[in-house]
């Protein structure tokens, strides 16, 4: 299988996906980053709107599941427990591994699953060699590290041509 590191769709934020719309794409699980994606950087708690959005993709009968990179004792953990979903910690990603383990855990195929992130490289990058469909978020906010601007300087001409295409 080829590498692609194209996103299925390109989205301002999580919020922005319809769970209806995922719905009528037979989405069951999303699986979401966390960092720049759900929440800044060590924030604890989720906004109203991620809470809202939550129960909307509940209400279709659709799982939101936190996929996370973050070494951050806890991090992961705290945070989807204030959300209450399930998450994974440490997952490796772009590796496949960890989007089939967490897939096998709601179980879920891969036609049956989104990836939502903020980057190319690990998100994106993971979820298309999984065999799911990814969809990239802006992230929330650059601030705080100059190796970020220049990541997502590099990830420009993907984001751009994921821009194109037309997943929902």
């Amino acid at each position: 299988m080829p590498i692609s590191l194209i996103p299925k769709a390109v989205c301002t934020s999580v919020t922005q996906l319809e769970p209806q719309a995922l719905r009528s794409k037979g989405v069951r699980l999303v699986l979401a980053d966390l960092d720049n994606t759900l929440a800044p950087y060590r924030v604890l708690e989720p906004s109203p709107e991620i809470t809202a959005w939550r129960d909307a993709l509940a209400a279709e009968g659709i799982t939101l599941f936190i996929l996370s990179n973050s070494r951050k004792p806890g991090r992961a953990q705290t945070y989807a427990q204030h959300l209450g979903v399930p998450f994974q910690g440490h997952s490796g990603k772009p590796k496949r591994a960890g989007y089939l383990k967490a897939m096998e855990r709601m179980g879920c195929r891969p036609e049956e699953t989104i990836m939502v992130g903020d980057q190319i490289f690990t998100d994106i990058l993971g979820a298309n060699n999984a065999g799911v469909a990814s969809i990239l978020v802006e992230p929330i906010r650059l601030a705080g590290n100059p190796g970020r601007y220049l990541r997502y300087a590099i990830e420009t001409p993907f984001r751009l041509l994921g821009r194109r295409r037309k997943f929902l």
